[in-house]
């Protein structure tokens, strides 16, 4: 039999290697951490995540609810890692990272049909294979995927946010709530930090005023020969100074919006808010939710010490940003995952343009089940278009190749309803319901 090497040992790469080898598939799975890092790991764990530690929202009537119950239904080893370390979040499913990942590296290398291999991967090997090498794949492997593929290289520049040490938090200023929940649930799982009019304008124009870290020349964009001086970022993870450049209130309306928040020393809407979620199980670490910079790390402590509350805060971890590589999957890969030009070779997660943690999830799952097929002598096959893991592949598969940009879960993507609706919470559920309905019905008569 056939074995299948997966390149790559995050989020994607993991799931793929675990679904694969559930279906008695031998897998060789590439990493190449510890032995050479990036920019943005710290550790040799598999599916360490580098970003938030927020999955999103749990309620099924969103994006990445509903992605979560599908992968559960598929049986999912990396949500079911993730439920086991999750720490407080409100509606959403936030992780104590370490844990997360420290569960999903014993379960990858315990697994009688998968051998980790911990070695830097410069060329696609023959056979079988699912690159799914995230968004910082080493360089002599993209050429080697242009080569075999003639790809164009694309990449945008991704950011992270900065973690403070919880205790350093003044909670004089600083409240809990979770949004709309003020009244319920009067102890909430966010720490927020509540801005007046005046002190939300002082912090704008300091964060616009500072100082950032410049990027690499050698990494402006070249595409089509083109060059392009500015970088281009990845819209639904601008780093904050970027937003704040836009439109003096654009924050107020993005990672700042006071809605559904009262603050209990004043019973008011903050003007604007800074959201903190937990980042750890043990509750001393939280992250500025939103606020992925790419600002020095002298002006970040400057600039977000003018956040009430985090006046005297001690920064674990600065935001930085990094370079994110991906392909033009429209004109290259079908919403099988398989590549036009060698039906052996896959692509999975941010490197195919999915993003969110939970849709790089959803496309190593759904790689490693296609692979697992093609080596087993099945065709390998898409999944329904009304789910939300179908229809992110097609998405990706079938989008403009001119105007291709990753995208991440969106109900937009799925089919419209039989029956218009106005009322956005219930057309998410009759979404959600008709989802789940056509996934297990492809279950039980293709996958099973």
């Amino acid at each position: 039999m056939d074995e299948l090497s997966i390149i790559g040992g995050g989020l994607a790469g993991s799931e793929a290697a675990w679904q694969a080898a559930q279906l008695g598939v031998l897998v060789k799975l590439y990493e190449m951490r510890p032995v050479k890092s990036t920019d943005a790991h710290v550790t040799g764990d598999l599916a360490e995540l580098v970003c938030s530690n927020s999955l999103g929202s749990t309620l099924r009537n969103r994006p990445s609810g509903l992605l979560k119950e599908e992968c559960s239904l598929l049986n999912s080893l990396l949500v079911a890692c993730a439920e086991e370390s999750a720490i407080p979040a409100g509606d959403a499913l936030a992780v104590d990272r370490e844990v997360f990942a420290q569960k999903i590296t014993q379960h990858i290398e315990s697994h009688p049909n998968i051998t980790v291999i911990r070695q830097e991967v410069t060329e696609i090997p023959d056979g079988p294979v699912i690159i799914a090498s995230g968004p910082l794949t080493s360089d002599p492997l993209v050429a080697s995927i242009q080569q075999v593929t003639g790809a164009r290289r694309l990449f945008f520049y991704d950011a992270i946010a900065p973690i403070v040490n919880a205790s350093t938090i003044d909670m004089s200023i600083a409240f809990r709530a979770s949004r709309y929940k003020y009244e319920t649930d009067p102890h909430g799982d966010y720490v927020n930090c509540p801005f007046t009019e005046e002190q939300y304008f002082i912090f704008l124009n300091a964060l616009k005023d500072a100082q950032r870290i410049p990027l690499k020349e050698k990494e402006t964009i070249l595409n089509e020969g083109v060059q392009i001086n500015q970088p281009a970022f990845f819209e639904a993870c601008l780093p904050v100074e970027v937003m704040a450049a836009r439109d003096p209130l654009v924050l107020t309306f993005g990672p700042m919006r006071p809605v559904g928040l009262r603050n209990p020393n004043d019973a008011q809407r903050p003007f604007a808010v800074v959201q903190l979620r937990q980042d750890d199980l043990a509750d001393t670490l939280y992250n500025l939710v939103g606020f992925q910079t790419n600002l020095l790390h002298s002006e970040q402590a400057r600039v977000f010490r003018l956040v009430p509350g985090l006046e005297h805060a001690e920064f674990v971890r600065f935001g930085q940003m990094h370079r994110n590589t991906y392909i033009n999957s429209p004109d290259l890969i079908d919403s099988t995952l398989q590549c036009r030009s060698r039906a052996d070779l896959f692509f999975a997660g941010q490197i195919a343009g999915i993003e969110g943690y939970i849709g790089n999830i959803a496309s190593g799952l759904l790689a490693g089940i296609n692979a697992a097929r093609l080596i087993k002598g099945q065709a390998p096959v898409p999944f329904p278009l009304d789910t939300m893991i179908g229809s992110l592949h097609h998405y990706i598969a079938d989008a403009n190749p001119e105007r291709f940009q990753p995208m991440k879960a969106n109900m937009g993507l799925l089919p419209p309803l039989e029956i218009m609706r106005r009322n956005k919470q219930e057309k998410g559920y009759i979404h959600a319901k008709r989802a789940l309905n056509s996934l297990r019905a492809f279950i039980e008569s293709t996958l099973n």
